[in-house]
């Protein structure tokens, strides 16, 4: 490629600029990645699972693998699972509750399957200091709760995120579950190095995540996270997880991800091409929640700089790695004139050859951390490489889409508006607040010193 050069130079320099960009700062979140280290274990420690924790699952479909999920959970001796599901389907996951463990599940119920109205019934019904959120297929090792529960022993943490990997739905992965594996890697990698550099996140993943529930149950909070909208007329029902990241930044707490093994959790996909709608889901959340959180509320900028400048990239990245085969093209254009006429004098086949080597090796050692451990996963990196350009493609689309905020995958979804009028026939603020005020009696739940006025006067 570099002989290229020697017919003009100047068309090369975007790809110098932008390679030199992209690897320089993927080389330095690999490094603080290897450089992060997850909190220890406490000798003694404040919380106990058994006393502290309620696990809460919000779902309408739960099926046998809730069974091996739910199991998982209880291996940590949590004090209560909390299922939160809508009316109709209380039968069926009653019966899969009752043949778990019926003294420690219990299953609540909404008028509509929406997830938030489902996470904030749960939180009501909550009277443990922690909450863990969970996928009904999420799997736990069985040391995930202590380790969890080991970034709360500092008092200014607020939220805890893990890292994951993906679990097969069959014996073998299907293409789609390893792009998946392949995105979760490079995820796990850019939460963990962000965690190092300036103690943040982008998003606290909904898969599981544990949360102090004096937060959460914050009337303003509980108001807020039923009626979010964007632009102030498109109510959201997913993207519950960037709304609870953003909280955390914009009222002062701080955030820590557990990435080890003790607190790896496993997750299912979309075994097949449904898993595209997935992450178009994904995608419309994550430009809605970084444009909130770079220009409407701007806290990221001050309390996670480096946050912050990820989620700028991320602004401009589909462009950027469409730039490439642009510069491809017109190479290739160029390669087909005389060179009398200003052509180039390599073949316009050699230029793609040498195009396709370079994405392939390139590519191959950016996915090295998850091949390391899954080589034959290698015969997936040219599916990994038309999938960036198609994501990139993708992205462009769900910005000017952003209106859409159905949730893409489920059916039966209920309607945002129904689900805020079901929200607003629950208890007044007032019990809610008594509800909550128990929350501050010990010192070792003081409130944060980080709280906004606004916070502080709520919970004295």
């Amino acid at each position: 490629m570099l002989y290229l050069t020697s017919d003009k130079f100047v068309v090369f320099i975007p790809f110098g600029v932008i390679g030199f960009y992209r690897y320089l700062w993927y080389l330095i979140r690999l490094f603080a990645s290897f450089a992060y280290r997850p909190v220890p274990l406490p000798e003694n420690p404040t919380y106990v699972a058994s006393e502290d924790v309620t696990i809460i699952v919000p779902t309408i479909d739960a099926g046998e693998e809730f069974k091996e999920a739910a199991h998982s959970w209880l291996v940590g001796k949590p004090k209560e699972i909390l299922i939160i599901t809508e009316e109709k389907m209380k039968g069926p996951l009653q019966e899969l509750a009752d043949s778990v463990d019926p003294e420690r599940i219990r299953v609540l119920t909404v008028p509509y399957a929406n997830k938030r109205l489902q996470m904030s019934h749960g939180i009501k019904n909550t009277t443990t200091d922690i909450i863990v959120f969970a996928d009904d297929d999420a799997i736990w090792p069985p040391t995930l709760l202590p380790y969890v529960l080991a970034c709360f022993e500092d008092q200014k943490v607020g939220g805890v995120g893990t890292s994951q990997r993906v679990q097969s739905v069959g014996s073998t992965m299907t293409v789609w579950e390893v792009l998946a594996a392949f995105r979760l890697t490079i995820r796990n990698i850019e939460i963990s190095s962000s965690t190092h550099i300036d103690g943040g996140v982008c998003c606290l993943s909904g898969r599981t995540a544990a949360y102090r529930t004096i937060i959460l149950k914050d009337p303003e909070f509980l108001h807020g996270f039923t009626h979010d909208f964007w632009l102030g007329k498109y109510q959201l029902n997913s993207g519950d997880d960037k709304f609870l990241t953003r909280w955390m930044v914009s009222h002062g707490w701080t955030t820590y991800i557990q990435c080890c093994k003790e607190a790896e959790i496993l997750s299912t996909m979309k075994p097949n091409w449904r898993f595209l709608k997935q992450v178009l889901r994904w995608t419309r959340n994550t430009w809605r929640s970084d444009i909130r959180s770079l220009f409407t509320e701007r806290y990221i900028w001050t309390s996670h700089p480096y946050v912050a400048y990820t989620m700028v990239d991320k602004l401009f990245n589909p462009f950027t790695l469409l730039v490439g085969p642009v510069l491809v093209a017109v190479v290739v254009y160029k390669s087909t004139k005389p060179i009398d006429d200003g052509g180039y004098h390599l073949p316009w086949w050699n230029v793609i050859l040498c195009y396709l080597a370079w994405l392939t090796a390139t590519r191959t050692l950016k996915l090295m951390p998850h091949l390391w451990y899954q080589p034959k996963h290698v015969i997936h990196v040219p599916a990994f490489i038309l999938f960036g350009y198609y994501f990139a493609i993708m992205k462009i689309y769900a910005a000017l889409t952003l209106h859409e905020t159905g949730w893409g995958t489920r059916a039966g979804i209920g309607d945002p508006a129904a689900a805020t009028a079901a929200a607003n026939i629950n208890p007044s603020n007032e019990k809610l607040q008594a509800d909550a005020s128990k929350y501050t009696d010990s010192p070792a739940r003081s409130p944060n010193p980080y709280q906004s006025a606004s916070e502080v006067a709520y919970v004295q």
